[in-house]
């Protein structure tokens, strides 16, 4: 399992872009991790997945409403990462009105999750092989801090904890 001081996986993150420009075409774009994270500090936050109710109704909205607050902190960009399809990925980033707020990364075949041993196995639940929730702060492509969550909790991968640590 990936740990603090350890560097992201070399992987290949997915993300739906609703307009062509800036060397992206509509529909998703390859999101290299090693390059997206070179010379930057990412708020990243992985969940089990898109619209599923802790997800969508605390974790993507506490790091929107901390946007502001992490930035200030020096973090660059906030990724949040689920184990879903590109497409499914954008619509949900309509739905939570996260763009230019957080960037919403398919990991559509849990490559990433499993590179970072961060995975959770909800096969009985009918969801299949999904990523664990946690948060890390990763600086220059790097592990700062790390937070991963018991089954079915929501207690150390909020915004307020990583805006914490942030700052610290």
């Amino acid at each position: 399992m990936i740990k603090v001081g350890d560097s992201l996986p070399a992987s290949t993150l997915m993300e739906f872009s609703e307009v062509e420009g800036g060397g992206c075409s509509l529909g998703p774009n390859p999101v290299d991790v090693t390059k997206a994270t070179a010379g930057k500090t990412i708020a990243l936050f992985g969940l089990p997945g898109a619209f599923t109710p802790t997800c969508s109704a605390k974790h993507v909205p506490g790091y929107m409403e901390k946007q502001a607050e992490l930035k200030a902190a020096g973090v660059d960009e906030i990724w949040c990462v689920s184990v879903n399809d590109a497409f499914v990925m954008g619509a949900w980033a309509r739905d939570q009105k996260s763009a230019g707020k957080v960037r919403m990364l398919a990991d559509g075949d849990a490559a990433f999750a499993k590179a970072t041993g961060l995975t959770l196995d909800l096969t009985g639940k009918g969801l299949g092989l999904r990523s664990n929730r946690y948060s890390m702060l990763v600086k220059d492509g790097k592990v700062a801090s790390l937070n991963i969550e018991g089954p079915g909790k929501f207690e150390v991968s909020d915004a307020a904890t990583l805006l914490s640590q942030a700052k610290g």
